[in-house]
């Protein structure tokens, strides 16, 4: 089982489809689950019809997926974004500034890191450079 992360604190899944593989999306997969490898032109022909994109995340070390959520608001995704695996605590901020909506985790770390630890970080948009400078 996974838990939920968004700014109120931990939730159940509420999706009921299915994601497919960036490399068996067709253009109008509607949700489709990214490797951290992933090169964001080889996203954008198969994101036309997607209204959820789920990146995953091996390693709480590898930040690409940071940098992809990114990429794909720049480029203009206005889906859900939801990154899953390997996000600890420390990072959900930095997951929320770079365009997530959501993070997906394991009922094993939701009991290392229980909720409290994650709503320590859901005031995000209070706690960038600039506003601590600005305080």
């Amino acid at each position: 089982m996974t838990v939920i992360v968004t700014d109120s604190g931990f939730a159940a899944d509420d999706f009921e489809g299915t994601f497919v593989a960036l490399d068996d999306a067709t253009p109008d997969t509607p949700a489709i689950e990214v490797p951290s490898n992933a090169e964001i032109r080889d996203l954008a022909a198969r994101l036309s019809g997607a209204s959820f994109v789920r990146i995953l995340f091996p390693s709480f070390s590898d930040g690409r997926g940071f940098t992809l959520a990114a990429q794909l608001r720049r480029e203009g995704f206005k889906g859900r974004l939801r990154a899953k695996g390997h996000v600890i605590a420390d990072q959900y901020a930095m997951a929320r500034r770079s365009g997530f909506d959501e993070v997906e985790i394991s009922d094993d770390l939701a009991a290392r890191q229980p909720e409290d630890q994650w709503l320590a970080r859901a005031k995000w948009q209070a706690h960038d450079y600039q506003s601590r400078m600005r305080a």
